[in-house]
């Protein structure tokens, strides 16, 4: 077959199927579109997942009727004043979607200026176009996408589920919701609205933080720690979630380039770098991080869907993100999940079953025993007492773990503890749970996940400022391993030695350990270097241990903790409370689960009716 031209036709269906994968891309091309038209309110209504209509409706500045027939041609735009490539500022720039979606649907524009005396009209009914003609509406366009993919059935074939579909549809109008704070969206399926936001002015942390809210849940927005860094012309803002509050996947993770919703491997290494040692690895953090960077530095034309860029200096991009995390992160402490509570008050279950009623006439012999009549009425006096009991507290006669032998002058440390973040200790469950109680409520301390993270942060600051100071064994002990594990330790035993723990070969499959980090004191030492060696199995040979320096501190750190089952005096408790309130990230453990819950003396209250 000789060299030809392919029709219009057929070059506009090619277009769609790069640019219009699905509804979905229909839905944020025309949303884009409406954006950059300057819309302060952009209703969406779908069909059928997007398959029998879609309209998209905006009060943005609408089109005269040359510029509504000027609109169906390729490569048409409005949005590169300069013809350059390099400085884009709008979300759509090429000029493709409405042509190809025209292309593949029956699509109907009807848009008005302001100051026009009448609305313009226009068809086209794949790829064949009507005149424009007068038509009615307010200031804006209305974009009417009919029979999507009737042109090309094989893509229409190609299509998921109603519902998996208008999904994806919402899926890209929540991420706009969050770029654009100052637009009111509403997305629905004709029967009901699945999202519906009210546009906010103010301040733009507050807009955000209130919209990532609706969309995200109000729980982030309550353990959500804020971002605002700059760096060399390059600025990051947004929120980012406590440690403790996290998924199991990472859905709910979003990153704005110049206000582009985007997905960006570079993104996703750097939050996992950033929260490395802070969670497990089967956990994610909820965040949505709003990057602005000259146009110059970063190219959005390398995907069809613009649904990735490409950033001049890498680097720098990748080292704001996780130095900003990290430093953000740590600033807020010990600080925990709020919804950690919750779900630990959510684990009682408060019992309806009516407790033993001792009778004035009742010897004492029969105590323990059930009342033989449960409906009959308590003694004289006893119903004004019980509700005298469960009236909620006051400020008169405050709870208190205090006992009645403890001396005025203890009395008042113990008042003075009390102001402190996580309050003084008052006693130890299980000789694994610290007990301490704050103003407002109490705190319950896991004491071996606080300490992990303790030695951890301690080791770290060591590590970067002197080198971890060593303790020597008064017998080195001896670790046998499989001969490959042994080599394994043994060709970072020069790096493990600058971490504190020295140690040296001693025949086939074994090794000999002769000092180990002076703040792990008493620990096992057979564990540690087992779980190093299959640490190390894990890490790549050509990092060196300093680049994997979390994940080594956290192995040494779990064997060096107080350990579940440890016994401790008050003055160690106090001592473990007080340190964390000034420790990074002591809010979780190395494996990132919790340290600690706080319960609010209202909560506890509510659990026994008293209020």
């Amino acid at each position: 077959m000789p060299l030809r031209r392919l029709p219009d036709n057929i070059v506009n269906q090619i277009a769609a199927g790069e640019v219009v994968e699905r509804p979905a891309s229909a839905v944020k091309e025309l949303v884009e579109n409406a954006i950059d038209a300057g819309a302060t309110r952009i209703d969406v209504v779908m069909r059928d997942g997007g398959r029998s209509l879609i309209t998209v409706t905006d009060n943005g500045s609408g089109m005269s009727a040359e510029e509504l027939e000027l609109c169906f041609e390729r490569h048409a735009t409005s949005k590169l004043p300069d013809d350059d490539l390099v400085f884009i500022q709008n979300l759509g720039f090429r000029g493709e979607a409405i042509p190809s979606i025209a292309s593949v649907s029956r699509m109907t524009i009807t848009t008005r200026q302001e100051g026009d005396d009448t609305a313009w009209k226009m068809s086209v009914e794949g790829g064949r176009k009507h005149a424009p003609e007068p038509g009615s509406g307010q200031k804006g366009t209305r974009v009417e996408v009919r029979d999507i993919f009737f042109a090309t059935p094989a893509r229409l074939k190609f299509l998921k589920t109603e519902r998996s579909e208008f999904g994806a549809a919402l899926d890209v109008v929540r991420r706009l919701a969050m770029a654009f704070p100052g637009i009111s969206f509403s997305l629905s399926d004709e029967n009901r609205a699945a999202l519906r936001v009210t546009g906010s002015e103010g301040d733009l942390f507050d807009a955000w933080l209130d919209r990532l809210g609706a969309i995200m849940g109000r729980e982030f927005a309550d353990n959500a720690i804020r971002i605002e860094a700059e760096r060399e012309g390059v600025k990051l803002a947004g929120f980012a979630g406590v440690p403790t509050f996290n998924r199991g996947n990472a859905m709910m993770q979003f990153m704005f380039v110049n206000g582009r919703p985007v997905r960006d491997k570079l993104f996703t290494g750097a939050v996992r770098g950033a929260y490395m040692d802070l969670l497990a690895r089967n956990r994610h953090p909820l965040l949505a991080l709003f990057l602005e960077l000259p146009a110059d530095q970063v190219d959005v034309n390398v995907h069809p869907a613009k649904a990735e860029v490409r950033f001049r200096e890498s680097g720098g991009v990748r080292g704001l993100i996780v130095g900003s995390l990290r430093h953000a992160l740590a600033e807020h402490g010990h600080r925990a999940s709020s919804t950690i509570s919750g779900q630990a008050l959510g684990a009682f279950r408060p019992q309806n079953t009516p407790l033993p009623i001792q009778s004035a006439t009742r010897p004492a012999a029969s105590w323990g025993r059930w009342n033989d009549s449960p409906t009959s009425p308590p003694s004289y006096g006893l119903a004004e007492a019980a509700a005298e009991f469960q009236a909620p507290f006051t400020t008169q006669n405050p709870p208190s773990a205090r006992g009645g032998d403890e001396s005025p002058q203890q009395q008042e440390k113990v008042r003075a503890l009390e102001q402190f973040p996580l309050g003084a200790a008052r006693s130890q469950l299980h000789e694994t749970y610290i007990v301490a109680q704050t103003t407002n409520g109490l705190v319950l301390v896991d004491q071996h996940a606080a300490h992990e993270r303790l030695v951890m942060e301690r080791m770290k600051k060591q590590l970067s400022e002197k080198g971890v100071a060593r303790q020597m064994l008064l017998l080195p002990e001896v670790v046998e391993l499989d001969e490959v594990s042994a080599n394994r330790v043994v060709e970072r035993a020069e790096e493990l030695a600058e971490m504190g723990l020295v140690l040296e070969p001693f025949g086939v499959g074994a090794i000999v350990v002769r000092e180990t980090p002076a703040m792990l004191g008493e620990c096992n030492i057979k564990g540690l270097v087992q779980d190093l060696a299959d640490d190390l199995g894990e890490l790549d040979t050509a990092l060196s241990l300093k680049d994997r320096l979390d994940d080594v501190c956290a192995t040494m750190a779990c064997h060096g903790s107080v350990r579940a089952g440890r016994r401790l005096s008050i003055d160690e408790m106090n001592a473990l409370l007080r340190e964390m309130e000034v420790t990074p990230h002591s809010g979780q453990c190395n494996h990132g689960r919790p340290t600690y819950v706080e319960l609010q003396l209202g909560d506890i209250e509510k659990l026994f009716g008293r209020r």
